[in-house]
């Protein structure tokens, strides 16, 4: 199995679309084998569900993320874990044990009127972490 979380500085990173590391996991029978962090490449948004497939990705845990990208992942039969936060390593620890909290409808909705210059810290409620920036 193979697991990838949005990563920057050890914790989920909370914008799925603008990351700019993945830490992929091998993992097997409950327990790491190894894990590696990857550069996207400037890879962004859609194009990042086929970056992950072709890493050999099944299980995706993120913090915030939009419809496309989730549709994406699910074209691509990768498992998605949103709304995670906190650190990576423990995430993946935490999804293994079984015991990792996710939204299983996580949502990150302004992206139907993301532009250039958009900054995501004029919605009140929205939690990217402060990372969300256009």
């Amino acid at each position: 199995m193979k697991i990838a979380v949005t990563y920057e500085d050890g914790q989920v990173f909370q914008h799925f679309g603008h990351t700019a590391q993945f830490k992929v996991y091998e993992a097997k029978d409950g327990k790491i084998l190894s894990s590696q962090v990857v550069d996207t490449n400037g890879s962004g948004h859609g194009a990042l569900a086929g970056f992950l497939a072709a890493q050999g990705v099944d299980t995706l845990i993120c913090g915030g993320i939009g419809g496309g990208a989730q549709a994406a992942l699910a074209e691509a039969n990768i498992r998605l874990l949103g709304g995670v936060q906190g650190s990576a390593d423990a995430a993946v620890e935490a999804f293994l044990s079984g015991s990792l909290q996710y939204n299983p409808d996580v949502k990150c909705s302004h992206h139907e009127h993301h532009g250039e210059g958009h900054d995501c810290s004029s919605h009140g409620n929205h939690h990217c972490g402060g990372h969300c920036h256009g």
